[in-house]
């Protein structure tokens, strides 16, 4: 590790950083903390990826502080599936749907024509699919009830915003103690689904809305988000800890945090919270 540490603070120092510290640090478990000034974030993190990568890490121009406001995609993040994907499984049409799912990620296709489709193309199945899909497929991510329930005692306020549906987010939300949901609706008519959205679409736009009004909300407090998606850039770029778990390369490169290696209770030791302290 020492030798990693020296070539990367020389790489820092060569691309005009003066870098003041690198240590680990005492109150969080394996955490390298590098302090420098004058440095270019950008060119901070193709250092520390040349010579850390994969790694989890945090870029920030201050000491990492308990945020005020979490908000958290859903699919891929805060659960290990892509609901529709899933959904679509009951449906025999999984492959064609996942698909469309993995290039609007990417961000290859706008978010709400690729949800439409996706959407329509399960038109017919009947609801109780989304019950059995729920117990038989939906898993939370390792840490994630963990990170909700510590940065809850700790006073933040928590929301789940999802491209995804109500259907799925509301239990999810429910299981791992968010306070609020935001997300899309499923129409349902005679027991089946239509292959049509109730109100409009949660997209990337709406998921930056979220968390800058529950920041206003809570009087500018410090905010995190969490997700893995292109849908998720705004969001990510807009807290002031935007953490992309185990992202798409779009969604990485926006955010000024990432999780390549560990389970979401990284989230808690980038922000210097001791695991003494976790929920």
């Amino acid at each position: 590790m020492s030798a990693h540490v020296d070539a990367a603070v020389h790489a820092l120092e060569a691309q005009g950083a003066k870098v003041l510290g690198a240590d680990l640090l005492p109150q969080a478990e394996n955490v390298l903390q590098f302090m420098a000034h004058e440095g270019d974030p950008a060119a901070v993190r193709g250092v520390l990826d040349r010579h850390f990568a994969p790694s989890d890490m945090l870029i920030t121009d201050h000491l990492p502080q308990v945020p005020g406001v979490f908000v958290s995609d859903m699919d891929s993040t805060m659960i290990g599936q892509e609901c529709i994907d899933e959904l679509a499984d009951f449906a025999g049409i999984k492959d064609q749907i996942a698909e469309i799912t993995e290039r609007a990620m990417q961000g290859e296709l706008d978010f709400a024509e690729a949800l439409t489709e996706r959407v329509r193309l399960l038109g017919g199945l009947g609801e109780d699919a989304i019950q059995q899909c729920l117990v038989e497929r939906i898993v939370d991510m390792p840490g994630a009830g963990t990170l909700v329930a510590t940065l809850k005692a700790h006073g933040c306020k928590t929301v789940l915003v999802t491209g995804g549906f109500h259907q799925f987010a509301d239990p999810v939300a429910e299981r791992l103690g968010f306070e609020k949901v935001v997300g899309n609706r499923l129409a349902v008519g005679h027991g089946k689904l239509t292959g049509g959205l109730v109100g409009d679409i949660v997209d990337s736009s709406v998921k930056e809305a979220v968390l800058r009004a529950a920041v206003e909300a809570s009087g500018g407090a410090a905010s995190l988000a969490t997700g893995d998606g292109a849908n998720d850039i705004p969001m990510l770029v807009a807290a002031s800890y935007g953490v992309a778990y185990h992202a798409k390369p779009k969604a990485r490169a926006a955010a000024n945090g990432a999780i390549d290696r560990g389970d979401l209770t990284d989230v808690l030791r980038l922000l210097g919270i001791p695991e003494g302290e976790w929920a």
